[in-house]
């Protein structure tokens, strides 16, 4: 059926003018990012022989938009930077600064602020030379922002009205719904929530005048949340069950877990743990979904971007080979007119072994490549693991807190929750997917570990893993569903199996394996 639906979306997009296609492309991009990347890769090498320039930068940067949301932030930089140079090129502020704010934004998540405060004054110096009101809304939303995760609140409340006034000025309710949203999240810092409420609310209004629901789903958890921290459980049930309602019309299975587990949260300060306990539950489930799906896609999408990486090298090689076919018929050329046989052979010797030399330089750069995906995708898997170890890790904590109040008509079903919870401490689909992805990062490593020991148990390889990854003892105690003291046994049975000497550090000795 995906399939179908592709090939029916490639045909439709590709029989247009290119510029036409790229809101398409766009709306694409948002259920199936790979599909989106492999349209805007043809649209863009049209481009590019069109000698159609914008278009050219405009693929370039939606190339990168959809690498940054799948999480792919170094492929992501490198669209941008090159669509910042075409859109240089072409002298066109307007998309040069949309660029440039996107490129912001990549930096902001990377951790890199100062280069991101950067390149928004870039970008909101070119749109004031346009006087592009909208774009300079846009910036002001961004570094209010910036200084938000700063905790520097009055500049972000500055740069957030700068934002919303421009939005006024221009009409724009999609715009201004999302500055009073930004609004209610600093007053939501500052523990302001009757403040916060009356933001939110205002960004709801207009996120439903402009028929915005995947926004609405957004701020209605967070009036959910408002009313919770002021004591109003029973009102936040209602915001919750309204964002619920709206992530299952949109097939919005992450908004799902989200809004399923906040009304568990409200549940539980009622006292009324049977409701609690069926919507943690559901949150659980939802959020073992989204962990799947999110596998599953980032597997085809590290797919896409290989092949399209593969292709690139092989039009690369093709060329080069034409380069030499061109050399190799002006030398026959020449050997014809100057009969120096021994002089042209030892010259084609030369640009062989150069090709040679060139050819494996690109398998190189191929296998690295193929390395840093691998890495990235280990990341991910541990990043999962870590995030459900510590929801689980938090839940569990709740419950036994419970059981110790002494309500027995609670006791049982709750120590059936907490015991279900360690069951699924160790959740082996997430350690399968956790074990392939480290396999084929680190490929040696196993078998240079059976020189120093062959009586390690699966508990003691899940332990070195985890070591060899470099993680702190907290994340590692957290992922096994152990305590610290647990963790400290763990280690020292470890190196007595490896006969480690007295003194040598555990991490270490497995870091240099």
């Amino acid at each position: 059926m995906r399939s179908v639906f592709f090939l029916v979306s490639l045909l439709t997009l590709l029989s247009f003018n290119s510029k036409a296609q790229l809101p398409d492309v766009n709306a694409l991009s948002q259920k199936h990012p790979d599909s989106a990347l492999i349209i805007l890769k043809k649209i863009h090498a049209k481009a590019v022989d069109g000698k159609d320039v914008a278009t050219e930068g405009l693929c370039l940067q939606k190339m990168g938009q959809i690498c940054y949301t799948q999480g792919h932030y170094a492929q992501a930089l490198d669209f941008y930077l090159h669509a910042d140079k075409v859109f240089n090129e072409l002298d066109d502020k307007n998309l040069s600064a949309a660029n440039l704010a996107d490129l912001g934004l990549l930096y902001y998540y990377n951790k890199q602020l100062n280069q991101s405060r950067i390149t928004y004054n870039k970008a909101l110096g070119l749109y004031r030379q346009t006087n592009n009101q909208q774009g300079q809304a846009d910036v002001f939303g961004k570094i209010g922002h910036l200084y938000e995760k700063k905790h520097d609140y009055d500049s972000a409340f500055y740069y957030q009205r700068l934002a919303l006034k421009s939005y006024t000025n221009i009409n724009n309710k999609r715009g201004a719904a999302k500055i009073y949203e930004n609004l209610g999240s600093i007053y939501e810092d500052l523990a302001k929530y009757d403040s916060a409420y009356t933001c939110f609310d205002h960004s709801l209004q207009l996120y439903t005048a402009d028929n915005n629901q995947i926004a609405s789903i957004e701020v209605l958890n967070n009036l959910g949340d408002m009313l919770r921290k002021t004591g109003k459980y029973a009102a936040s049930i209602i915001q919750s069950h309204k964002a619920l309602k709206l992530a299952s019309q949109t097939g919005n299975i992450y908004q799902q877990a989200s809004c399923t587990k906040d009304i568990g949260q409200a549940y539980a300060l009622m006292n009324r743990m049977d409701s609690a306990y069926h919507y943690s539950e559901l949150s659980r489930r939802y959020y073992l979904d989204v962990y799947s799906k999110d596998a599953a896609n980032q597997t085809v999408f590290l797919q896409v971007l290989y092949d399209m990486s593969k292709k690139s090298d092989e039009i690369n090689r093709l060329n080069n080979n034409r380069n030499i076919n061109r050399i190799v018929t002006i030398v026959v050329v020449l050997l014809g007119i100057l009969g120096i046989v021994i002089f042209s052979r030892q010259r084609l010797k030369i640009k062989d072994q150069q090709a040679q030399h060139e050819l494996k330089k690109l398998e190189e750069d191929s296998l690295k490549q193929q390395l840093e995906l691998k890495s990235k995708e280990l990341s991910t898997h541990t990043l999962n693991l870590i995030k459900n170890n510590h929801f689980l890790e938090h839940l569990r904590s709740t419950l036994q807190a419970m059981v110790k109040e002494d309500k027995r008509d609670q006791k049982k079903q709750m120590q059936q929750i907490i015991l279900q919870i360690n069951e699924s401490f160790n959740h082996e689909q997430h350690w399968k997917e956790f074990t392939t992805a480290f396999e084929q990062v680190h490929q040696r490593f196993f078998d240079n570990l059976k020189t120093h020991s062959s009586d390690l148990t699966s508990a003691d390889m899940r332990l070195i893993t985890l070591l060899k990854i470099n993680l702190d003892s907290a994340d590692i105690a957290t992922l096994l569903g152990i305590s610290p003291d647990s963790l400290r046994v763990s280690r020292y049975r470890l190196r007595k199996k490896l006969n480690i000497p007295q003194g040598d550090n555990l991490t270490a000795f497995i870091q240099a394996l």
